[in-house]
């Protein structure tokens, strides 16, 4: 990004710093070396939405353009890796982007905070609710 983009409001918002007690912060934790992997990955934003023993990561500008990546049992998956994995056509991954739009609109919270993972600054949106809504969303699709 420019000098004028950062001028006119564009980029990552600064958030303040997650606290490293928090319940979010310690969800993270447990997938950190995976989290930090991805974000060396990716160059596009990230919100991480941490989860017990996962991490969703929308990634882009959420709720209108956005991937999503998602952290369970040790591995990285997206949509790339659903539709090896499950076969899961085109338009099962439109409705699942769909989807999680709408979870996202009604569930991530005002407050937001910052994580820096190797030279990346990314967002946490720590909530229960949204979190519980993408697992939700995605077991759905991948079984």
């Amino acid at each position: 990004m420019g000098f004028f983009g950062k001028l006119m409001g564009e980029g990552t918002p600064d958030y303040p710093e997650l606290d490293a007690s928090s319940p979010a912060a310690s969800k993270l934790n447990s997938v950190k070396d995976k989290l930090t992997e991805l974000a060396g990955q990716v160059k596009d934003p990230m919100e991480v939405v941490p989860a017990d023993g996962a991490a969703y990561v929308f990634i882009g500008k959420p709720p209108k353009k956005f991937g999503i990546a998602w952290i369970e049992n040790n591995e990285i998956n997206n949509f790339k890796t659903l539709l090896a994995k499950r076969g899961a056509s085109p338009i099962t991954l439109e409705k699942l982007s769909n989807r999680l739009r709408e979870a996202y609109v009604n569930d991530a919270p005002e407050e937001k905070f910052s994580i820096t993972l190797g030279d990346k600054k990314v967002v946490v949106v720590p909530s229960d609710s949204l979190a519980a809504d993408v697992k939700t969303i995605i077991d759905h699709v991948a079984k």
